[in-house]
């Protein structure tokens, strides 16, 4: 059994929509963040960082916060959705750092500047705004010819796309990135990462692309 400590956020989903996908037994404790229960002691003893999501595996007595430590850990463990080959594992790992230190922190800015705090800073809003095109841009030549962002369906595909569901957020069409729109839908039709998007809770219909 597998405890997962999360909320409604990119960040979160990436774990619910692996752990779904694994099929694998797991007990979910939401932290509200918006409540500030990421700043209990509990909490705080299961990620330092004070940042969910965060798992402790009841098989080992192992807690691990960070999403990419997390999603590798879970991947390893169960020898799925991560390649074999030593070329194919390193692309996988190149495009999950990315992921965690490229598309996810900027989109998150994005989140901060453009759909939380409009207007109150233009020279952020534009700067980071661009960023979010610039990533898309990325992204979308790296799905050219490609089903999935390794080849095959992975954790790198796990990760990115929570962030990629709120590209409305982000004042992002789709239609401008028709490889990561494809992709989008693509993945949207797994009934594992529909699972995982409600993960501690529902909270409506999700964007179509």
């Amino acid at each position: 059994m597998i405890d997962l400590y999360t909320w409604t956020t990119p960040n979160g989903r990436k774990v619910s929509i692996l752990l779904e996908e694994l099929g694998v037994d797991y007990k979910v404790f939401p932290i509200n963040i918006a409540h500030g229960e990421q700043h209990a002691p509990d909490f705080l003893a299961i990620s330092p960082n004070n940042r969910i999501p965060a798992i402790v595996d009841h098989d080992n007595g192992l807690s691990l916060m960070e999403t990419g430590a997390i999603m590798l850990y879970l991947a390893e463990k169960y020898d799925r959705f991560m390649p074999t080959d030593p070329r194919a594992k390193a692309t996988a790992i190149e495009w999950l750092m990315w992921q965690m230190g490229g598309l996810g922190p900027m989109l998150g800015q994005v989140h901060h500047f453009v759909h939380y705090n409009p207007d109150k800073s233009d020279y952020a809003s534009e700067r980071y705004s661009a960023e979010a095109h610039r990533l898309y841009g990325v992204l979308d030549r790296r799905l050219e010819g490609r089903d999935y962002i390794v080849d095959d369906y992975s954790i790198v595909d796990m990760a990115c796309w929570p962030w990629i569901s709120r590209y409305e957020w982000q004042k992002i069409d789709l239609a401008q990135y028709p490889n990561v729109r494809a992709w989008y839908k693509r993945i949207l039709q797994r009934e594992a990462v529909q699972r995982g998007y409600h993960v501690p809770k529902n909270v409506g219909e999700i964007p179509a692309g």
